[in-house]
């Protein structure tokens, strides 16, 4: 099956805020579905669209509960409470952890690719996947949400590795 490339840090698409998804369609439907497939081959349990590319506000994800991929288009956090720290991975900065304090909990509100708007709860995994993934949609990257110290470090691997030159912007200083 097609897949998609996906798109590394240092990639300008990474960031950029993502535009609404105004027409749900056959050709929204077909790039959810090769979403779906890359985001499985990775492997992960989350892929936002602007990580292949594509400048519009949608994810997709699996779902342990239903035991099958989602997509959540035109996303919103209505609801967080809580607060931990977990250590996090991104496809667009392969085999590096990320230690982030967010919300612990969270509600998710989202169109389905039928239109039909829907609310999740979250915590633990999923709520901080459905985090990250919003966080692309807005251009920002998880190393953007580490402290001095670990982005310092994590910079240093991603130049020995060749991944990104120059740094990137940092929207939260």
């Amino acid at each position: 099956m097609t897949t998609f490339s996906i798109r590394q840090i240092g990639d300008p698409v990474l960031r950029e805020r993502s535009d609404d998804v105004t027409d749900i369609d056959g050709a929204l439907a077909s790039s959810v579905g090769v979403m779906v497939q890359t985001m499985y081959d990775a492997p992960g349990g989350g892929l936002a669209a602007p990580q292949v590319g594509i400048t519009k506000r949608y994810f997709v994800f699996h779902d342990d509960e239903s035991e099958t991929a989602l997509v959540a288009i035109n996303p919103e956090i209505v609801e967080e409470r809580g607060e931990c720290e977990w250590t996090e991975g991104c496809l667009s900065i392969p085999d590096i952890g990320f230690t982030i304090v967010r919300p612990e909990f969270v509600t998710l509100r989202a169109l389905d690719i039928d239109g039909n708007e829907f609310f999740m709860e979250a915590d633990d995994y999923m709520g901080r996947m459905f985090q990250h993934e919003l966080d692309h949609l807005d251009g920002v990257l998880a190393i953007d949400r580490v402290d001095k110290e670990q982005r310092k470090h994590i910079m240093r691997l991603l130049h020995e590795r060749e991944l990104v030159t120059p740094a990137p912007a940092n929207p939260f200083g």
